[in-house]
C-alpha cells in the first residue's frame, strides 16, 4: 500500500476546496488576520527573530503568521498543491518563508538544518504510521535547548466514534470528504492511524525531548466535527453522557 501517495492525492484535491472555503477564510487572512489560536502562541511564546519549522504546514497559513509575528519560517507538507498555495500566499504577502513539498519522515532523513523551534498542530498525527520516526524527526531538527509544540485533536472523539485508541498493526482505510463547509461531496480514500496520548508522549522522550507542559481541554477552536455546541468566548464542545469530553491536547517540550 503505498499510503504517501494516496494521501497526497487526496490532499491535493482538499487543498483546491480549502483555499475557497470561509473556514479557512484566505481573504481575511491575506489582509492582516493572524491564523494561530490563543494556546498555540502562549506555547509558542516570542518568536521573533527565531528560526522554526513547520511541519505538516497544509498551504501555509499558521506557516506565516509566524513570518508576520517575527519568526524565520520553513513550512513542510506532502501536498504540492498546498506548498504551491503557500508559496504564492507568501510571495503575494511578501513574506520570506521557505516551503518544501516533502513527506516529513524523508524531510527529516535528509534535512541537515536545526531549527529554534517547531512546531505541528490539529489533525496532523493520524496521517504518521511511525511516531518513533516522527518524533526522530522533531529531535534531529532542534537545536539543543530548542523548543517543540504540538496542538492535536484529543483522540478520545475518536474513540467514541468508533476509531481505535491504543496503536495497531493497520491503517484505517476510508473513503471521506473534507472538513470544510464547503465540501462538494466527492470521497477521496485516506488511509490513518491510531495514536494514544502515552505514545506520543513515549516517543517524545525516547528522541531525547523533555516534556514541559501538558494541556487537555474540552473546547475546540474548530467547528469541524458532528454534534459540536458552540460556547460563546471559549469554543466549540461535545458532551457524552452529559459530560463535557476533551477535544484537544497540547505538549511543549524542550530538547535536552
Amino acid at each position: 500500500m503505498d499510503y504517501l501517495n494516496i494521501n497526497k492525492a487526496t490532499w491535493d484535491k482538499r487543498t483546491d476546496i480549502h483555499l475557497e472555503s470561509s473556514f479557512y477564510d484566505v481573504q481575511s487572512f491575506i489582509n492582516g488576520k493572524c491564523s494561530l489560536n490563543p494556546l498555540e502562541k502562549e506555547l509558542l511564546g516570542s518568536v521573533e527573530s527565531l528560526d522554526l519549522l513547520h511541519l505538516q504546514c497544509h498551504f501555509g497559513q499558521d506557516t506565516l503568521s509566524l513570518s508576520r509575528l517575527g519568526a524565520k519560517t520553513t513550512g513542510v507538507d506532502l501536498s504540492a498543491k498546498a506548498i504551491d498555495a503557500a508559496k504564492r500566499l507568501s510571495s503575494e504577502l511578501c513574506l520570506d518563508a521557505n516551503f518544501i513539498c516533502d513527506d516529513i519522515i524523508h524531510f527529516g532523513e535528509k534535512s541537515e538544518k536545526q531549527f529554534d523551534v517547531v512546531y505541528t498542530s490539529y489533525g496532523v498525527l493520524c496521517w504518521l504510521p511511525d511516531l518513533t520516526q516522527w518524533a526522530k524527526t522533531i529531535s534531529n531538527s532542534l537545536k539543543a535547548g530548542g523548543k517543540f509544540v504540538l496542538v492535536e485533536f484529543h483522540p478520545f472523539n475518536d474513540l467514541l466514534s468508533g476509531y481505535d485508541y491504543f496503536e495497531k498493526s493497520s491503517a484505517d482505510i476510508e473513503k471521506e470528504g473534507t472538513y470544510t463547509e464547503n465540501c462538494d461531496g466527492k470521497e477521496s480514500t485516506i488511509v490513518t492511524w491510531s495514536h494514544s496520548v502515552s505514545n506520543v508522549f513515549q516517543a517524545l522522550i525516547n528522541a531525547g525531548l523533555e516534556i514541559k507542559q501538558y494541556i487537555e481541554s474540552p473546547y475546540s477552536p474548530y467547528d469541524c466535527e458532528q454534534n459540536l455546541q458552540y460556547v460563546d468566548g471559549k469554543g466549540f464542545v461535545k458532551h457524552h453522557k452529559g459530560k463535557l469530553i476533551p477535544q484537544i491536547y497540547a505538549i511543549q517540550a524542550i530538547k535536552k
